[in-house]
């Protein structure tokens, strides 16, 4: 069995889920593997800053990771990151 996080730590990773972008991030970076801030951007159409901003929490709380290739930063998720994402089979029955 893996090692318990502290409260403290399991408080940044929810902190990092708690809004719908952060929550959209995630699900694309999950599904296009190595996406740019430009990219997120697009895909999500919204402003470059607000994902900036999103993304860097998301750095922050653990969840993904970034990788600094020039004037590009490619993101991907981190192991902790990808157990966060529930199954979408699981998440659809959940909601719906």
């Amino acid at each position: 069995m893996g090692k318990l996080k502290t409260p403290k730590q399991m408080e940044r990773h929810l902190k990092g889920v708690s809004n719908h972008y952060r929550i959209e991030i995630l699900l694309l970076i999950d599904k296009e593997k190595d996406i740019t801030l430009d990219g997120i951007v697009q895909k999500l159409k919204a402003n470059e800053k607000t994902i900036g901003e999103h993304t860097r929490r998301l750095s922050n709380a653990g969840l993904i990771n970034k990788e600094y290739q020039g004037n590009f930063v490619l993101h991907s998720l981190s192991p902790y990151g990808q157990k966060c994402l529930p199954n979408t089979t699981n998440l659809h029955r959940f909601f719906f």
